[in-house]
């Protein structure tokens, strides 16, 4: 059988001083993609290499200290992704922007004096999901 969407992949990942480490994960669609989970996106380096390849198979692999992938089974996959996977990582990327836009603004409030005065960072309101305002959220 050949690494193809949907396929469960158990491999080795050899690295540079000939140590191997042992890795199962579950093709999926790029939305599903879930790397803590075991589900890695079509689009990925790794997937890239593996897609087509078959049970044996070694191929080349250099990336940091990783010198080649040794393909140890193939089958289709049982498991399935967590439906919301794409709206949980948007969410987090959501909130990590939003902490960064305050950090931001905290800095730039240190660090500026103006004619007008200076600002106060601790006048700058605190970053919160604007969800987490809603009942129920």
């Amino acid at each position: 059988m050949k690494i193809s969407m949907g396929s469960h992949v158990t491999l080795n990942l050899l690295d540079r001083t000939g140590t191997k480490e042992f890795m199962e994960i579950d093709i999926v669609p790029d939305e599903s993609a879930d790397y803590i989970h075991g589900f890695l996106g079509e689009s990925t380096p790794l997937v890239k290499v593996l897609l087509g390849e078959s049970v044996g198979s070694v191929i080349p692999y250099l990336k940091d200290d990783l010198l080649a992938i040794e393909i140890l089974s193939v089958s289709p996959s049982v498991n399935e992704p967590p439906e919301n996977t794409k709206e949980k990582r948007q969410s987090m990327l959501d909130k990590a922007i939003r902490e960064v836009e305050h950090t931001n603004a905290v800095v730039f409030a240190s660090s500026f004096s103006g004619k007008w005065g200076d600002y106060d960072p601790d006048s700058l309101p605190a970053t919160k999901n604007p969800e987490e305002d809603e009942p129920g959220g």
